[in-house]
C-alpha cells in the first residue's frame, strides 16, 4: 500500500508539472525571495477584472530568464532592496482577452486610474494593446523595486500599466527621486542582460531569450 501511495504521488507531481512547456520553470523554484504580485490574477489592472489564462499567482518564466532574474535579485538585496514582479509569462489567451476588451468602448471601469488622458478607442492604435506580446515567449517581465526595510515600493512616478507618456522610462517631468528610482531599475536590469522597452519603465526582456514562439498554456 505504501509503495502504491509513493507511486501515486510521483505520478501526481509529474501530471501537475506538465502544465509547463519544456524550458519553462516556476520562478519560486529558482528564487522564492522575489516578491510576486501578478496583477492580471486580480482586478487590479487596466481591465478591472481577472484576466483570462491566469489561474494562480505563480510566476512562470523560461529557465534562462528566471536564473538571470535571480542574479538581479542578488544585486538588489546587497542594496537593501527586492524585486517585485507584476507579470512574467503571459498566455496568448490573455492577450486575446485584452484585444477583445479593447473593442468594448463602453467598458471603462478602470479608465480614471490607468488611462485618464486617453480615449479607450485609441489604445490599440497607440500600441498599448496588440495582437501579440513578448510576454508570451516567456522571457519578458514587468518589475519594480521594494525597499526591504519599509516593505514599500519605490516611487516610480506612475503605477504599473499606466497608459501615457508619463510611463516612458526616461520621461523628464518627474521628481529627482523618481528619476533615480527608475534609473536604478534600468541599470541593474540592463547590467544583467535584460533590455528595457522605452515606453514602459517596468518592462524588460532577456536579450538572449531562448524562444521566438508565442505560447498559450495556463498560468496555474
Amino acid at each position: 500500500m505504501r509503495l502504491f501511495i509513493i507511486i501515486l504521488l510521483g505520478f501526481s507531481s509529474v501530471f501537475f508539472n506538465n502544465n509547463l512547456e519544456d524550458g519553462f520553470v516556476y520562478l519560486k523554484d529558482i528564487d522564492d525571495s522575489i516578491i510576486v504580485d501578478l496583477k492580471y490574477y486580480s482586478s487590479e489592472n487596466f481591465t478591472g477584472r481577472l484576466v483570462e489564462g491566469y489561474h494562480s499567482n505563480n510566476a512562470i518564466l523560461t529557465k534562462e530568464a528566471a536564473i538571470t532574474l535571480s542574479k538581479v535579485q542578488d544585486d538588489l538585496n546587497k542594496l537593501g532592496y527586492s524585486l517585485i514582479l507584476y507579470d512574467a509569462y503571459r498566455p496568448q489567451s490573455a492577450v486575446d482577452f485584452f484585444v477583445e476588451w479593447s473593442t468594448d468602448i463602453n467598458d471603462t471601469i478602470s479608465k480614471d486610474i490607468y488611462y485618464p488622458n486617453l480615449n479607450k478607442s485609441e489604445l490599440f492604435k497607440l500600441g498599448y494593446i496588440a495582437y501579440k506580446s513578448g510576454h508570451s515567449r516567456g522571457s519578458t517581465v514587468d518589475v519594480s523595486i521594494v525597499d526591504i526595510s519599509s516593505n514599500k515600493e519605490l516611487d516610480m512616478g506612475t503605477i504599473f500599466d499606466y497608459f501615457g507618456v508619463e510611463s516612458h522610462t526616461f520621461f523628464d517631468e518627474l521628481s529627482e527621486d523618481q528619476k533615480a528610482n527608475r534609473l536604478l531599475l534600468y541599470k541593474i536590469m540592463s547590467q544583467n542582460g535584460f533590455k528595457n522597452y522605452p515606453k514602459e519603465w517596468w518592462h524588460f526582456t532577456l536579450e538572449k531569450e531562448p524562444f521566438k514562439k508565442y505560447f498559450d498554456f495556463l498560468v496555474k
